[in-house]
């Protein structure tokens, strides 16, 4: 049979007839799953063989789909390892339990998930359904009995909200961050009615656009009412021989508080567990990447590994692999219900099976240092009959990929996504596309060549998660401390750390930093204010001074190093003064090499890192001899801004010594 086109054949026509799908090469997965999914009216499920695929797949996907992004989703995997002691990221969280809202309501659309949370068993979908509510203006609000409905979804109290699974209460006010939600909202009542909800800033904690109802989910994938405390208790006495006392989970969960890696408890606060079959549509088509049951075989198998490194602890015992995940034959057993569709890049050599007319792209990339650099793209868009769109990671970097390409003639237009190039009549043009692979579709005459296939040194940068800059992030931080660890309070100096503990303040309840000082004394740092503490860096942690609570003697020390910090500065004013009157040797940067090598680097710059290498370029530019020191922790970038620095350095043929200490 010949090749099929992708973008023009009824692709919902050749599912049953052919249920094997080769030949797709680069970009070409990620457009035929948004095709199926544009001329199928029902529910797509594809598996991937690990979370890598799922992620960038999920964007690849995303673009493809333009308008009808929002019929795309993603469970996320928790991101930590079996059995581990830390919990998931509230955010991941709240991700999830909206992923999984969504899928009870819908019946089109196409969810991406890795095989890993495929096999991973989950909340009730009863329980999840039954303890989400909403909230709308004009309702009528108890606040006691909303208190209450929030503490036992397993929401905090705190005095401000910043990060997802926070309320607070403020007079007549109600802030309020929803799991499943992308913002807070602030809920302004009128006696017991509610006037407005807002959408608001986490960050400047400023009122928005408004809104007219708003959807609460559950804090967590478990309950933490007394009815789940209650049945948790119970199911850990059955499950697990000896004194539950001993055992610091049963001991947190019964005082109503959360401890690190209780997800993997989940089964003990339900009679019964579910899983991702439960939650989907009946009318659900599975399309399974190649690769993926070998993926499963290894992680099932890393799982049982996990279990035996773990299970001999007395004091934290752990659930057995089947009670938390599906085994192979249970998984294939489950997949048996539903159509499926596999996927593979090569070509396909079995019966019922289809290939696609996609290949592979040359190697078109441009090579600056040679006599004709764009040799091989030139030749290819001249003898490619079709059309021709470029790619690039971003906005920033599509205007340097024009500037590149400009000298030798060729000018993409840019387009809009996705549907911009498909309507335009230009041959060439350029977008801002997460693609990694680019490809060509003779029977479609479509070329998709990405930035990272054009740029010879070109590596692509790898999308980090940001760090969220909410109180609880810095609260995991802390406890990586030890019970006794030393740490700095900014006004009351050096104690010892002791721990997390609620504690209730009027109506509030909180979580707090415990601190010890000399003589016994204790400070509870609440959430809200870790900013005041840092950790000990002294010499030697366990010779920490403890200074007492009240006393003049971290004062005296402040002051003392507030006025050693004066003579340093006049002196240090001093230096700058005479240096200022010398001249310096002023580099002449060329911007399109230095693009080129800095696209050698394999990681997105952070604004901290971006914002001292572009520091260090207006240092070496300038007139004035160059005085500059970068440190940083480990990742910070400090091997990047030294290296770009001796790249300038070196094209303009001087010498130049560049040393970058592992540490600082």
């Amino acid at each position: 049979m010949k090749a099929q086109p992708l973008i023009t054949t009824d692709l919902d026509a050749l599912t049953t007839s052919h249920p094997r799908w080769g030949q797709l090469y680069g970009a070409s997965l990620p457009l035929v799953v948004a095709s199926l999914l544009k001329s199928r009216q029902s529910f797509i499920t594809l598996v991937t063989p690990d979370t890598h695929t799922a992620d960038q797949l999920t964007q690849e996907i995303r673009f493809f789909l333009d308008q009808q992004a929002d019929q795309l989703w993603h469970l996320p995997d928790w991101e930590t390892l079996p059995y581990d002691l830390f919990s998931p990221h509230e955010d991941i969280i709240s991700q999830r339990l909206q992923t999984l809202r969504t899928l009870t309501s819908t019946k089109k659309g196409l969810l991406v998930i890795p095989v890993s949370t495929l096999l991973q068993r989950l909340p009730p979908k009863r329980w999840l359904l039954g303890n989400s509510f909403q909230l709308h203006v004009g309702q009528t609000l108890d606040f006691s009995a909303f208190r209450e409905q929030l503490n036992a979804a397993g929401y905090r109290a705190v005095s401000q909200v910043i990060g997802h699974g926070e309320f607070a209460f403020r007079g007549s006010l109600i802030d309020l961050y929803p799991m499943g939600s992308n913002r807070p909202y602030r809920i302004d009542l009128f006696d017991d009615e509610i006037e407005s909800i807002r959408i608001f800033d986490p960050e400047s904690q400023r009122s928005l656009e408004k809104t007219d109802a708003i959807h609460l989910l559950p804090a967590h994938e478990f309950p933490l009412d007394e009815d789940g405390i209650r049945r948790f208790r119970s199911n850990y006495r059955s499950q697990f021989e000896g004194d539950p006392q001993k055992s610091p989970v049963y001991r947190s969960i019964s005082q109503g508080s959360l401890i690190g890696g209780i997800e993997y408890y989940l089964p003990l606060f339900f009679e019964q567990t579910d899983t991702l079959f439960d939650y989907l549509p009946d009318n659900t088509l599975f399309c399974q990447l190649e690769e993926t049951e070998a993926h499963a075989e290894s992680f099932l198998a890393g799982v049982e590994a996990r279990y035996e490194q773990r299970r001999h602890d007395i004091e934290r015992q752990i659930l057995r692999p089947e009670q938390l995940w599906l085994n192979s034959d249970e998984l294939a057993a489950r997949l048996g219900d539903y159509p499926q569709l596999m996927l593979q890049r090569l070509k396909n050599t079995s019966k019922n099976s289809i290939d696609f007319a996609s290949q592979a792209l040359p190697d078109l990339a441009l090579h600056m240092r040679q006599e004709q650099p764009a040799r091989a793209l030139q030749q290819h868009l001249e003898q490619w009959p079709g059309r021709v769109l470029f790619t690039a990671d971003s906005a920033g970097r599509r205007e340097f990929i024009l500037d590149t390409l400009r000298p030798f003639g060729i000018q993409p237009k840019p387009v809009a996504g996705w549907r911009g190039f498909l309507d335009t009549p230009e041959k060439i043009a350029i977008t801002v596309a997460p693609l990694e692979q680019g490809v060509q579709l003779p029977e479609d005459g479509i070329s998709i060549i990405p930035e990272n296939h054009l740029l010879a040194d070109r590596i692509r940068q790898t999308r980090r998660r940001r760090p969220t800059r909410d109180a609880d992030a810095i609260v995991r931080n802390l406890t990586d401390l030890h019970i006794g660890a030393p740490v700095v309070h900014e006004d009351h100096g050096v104690g010892r750390y002791l721990g997390l503990q609620r504690l209730k303040v009027g109506e509030i309840e909180n979580e707090f930093l415990t601190l010890e000082y000399a003589g016994g004394d204790k400070l509870y740092v609440p959430v809200a204010s870790l900013h005041l503490i840092s950790r000990y860096t002294g010499a030697d942690a366990d010779t920490a001074p403890l200074h007492k609570l009240g006393g003049e003697q971290w004062q005296r020390i402040k002051r003392r190093a507030a006025q050693k910090a004066h003579d340093v500065a006049a002196e240090l004013l001093d230096i700058y003064a005479r240096r200022a009157a010398r001249k310096g040797h002023a580099y002449v940067i060329d911007e399109h090499d230095m693009q080129a090598f800095a696209a050698a680097f394999p990681f997105e710059e952070t604004e901290d890192q971006q914002a001292a290498i572009d520091a260090v370029l207006a240092d070496l530019q300038a007139p004035q001899p160059m005085d500059r020191v970068v440190c940083g922790d480990v990742g910070f970038g400090k091997t990047e801004v030294a290296m770009r620095a001796a790249f300038v350095v070196a094209n303009a043929g001087r010498q130049v010594a560049v040393l970058v200490p592992t540490t600082l």
